[in-house]
């Protein structure tokens, strides 16, 4: 802006004096006030203006150099995702045709001896080895296992922490 020194202002204040004069002087310095913040404004937003619309042009950029970017790496992915799903594809084909071949010569091969058991024979010899283990041990006379210190019945958490409790009128000696 303009250099103004003290000096200056009051060379610029003593002409004003003489040529405007004291009765109107007050009035005259309020109203350049006035102008002159106005034009500050009016300077301060226009620097404003400009600055947005320098910001929203490199907004602008970045975001065509953004969606240049994002186009290239979708194409890129969609590419390399076919080339994938292709090769896949390819190997499920052969891996279901070597399992087919397994499966055809597993068939071939146990399916006409008999020397291996079936699934439904290890389940029923399971379920026989229970039977007989819950009859054995249920069989057993209740003289037997109160004698041999066996289970008689179940109790639950709560019906054990009740029956060891000591009663609430005796008092418990640790110590005698």
């Amino acid at each position: 802006m303009i250099d103004l020194g003290l000096s200056k202002i009051a060379l610029i204040g003593a002409v004003a004096l003489v040529v405007i004069g004291p009765e109107k002087l007050p009035a005259v310095a309020r109203m350049a006030g006035t102008l002159f913040g106005r034009a500050q404004r009016y300077i301060n937003n226009v620097k404003a203006e400009v600055n947005r619309e320098m910001q929203m042009e490199e907004l602008q950029k970045m975001q065509s150099n953004f969606l240049d970017a994002a186009t290239k790496l979708n194409s890129t992915i969609s590419s390399e995702a076919s080339e994938v799903r292709k090769e896949v594809d390819e190997a499920g084909k052969e891996l279901s045709d070597s399992l087919n071949e397994a499966h055809q010569s597993f068939d071939d091969t146990y399916n006409s001896s008999p020397s291996v058991p079936a699934l439904w024979e290890f389940d029923a010899k399971r379920r026989e080895f229970r039977r007989k283990r819950m009859s054995h041990t249920s069989m057993l006379p209740l003289w037997y296992k109160r004698q041999h210190g066996l289970k008689t019945r179940v109790q639950s958490g709560a019906a054990r922490v009740a029956r060891y409790r000591p009663a609430s009128g005796k008092s418990v000696k640790f110590f005698h």
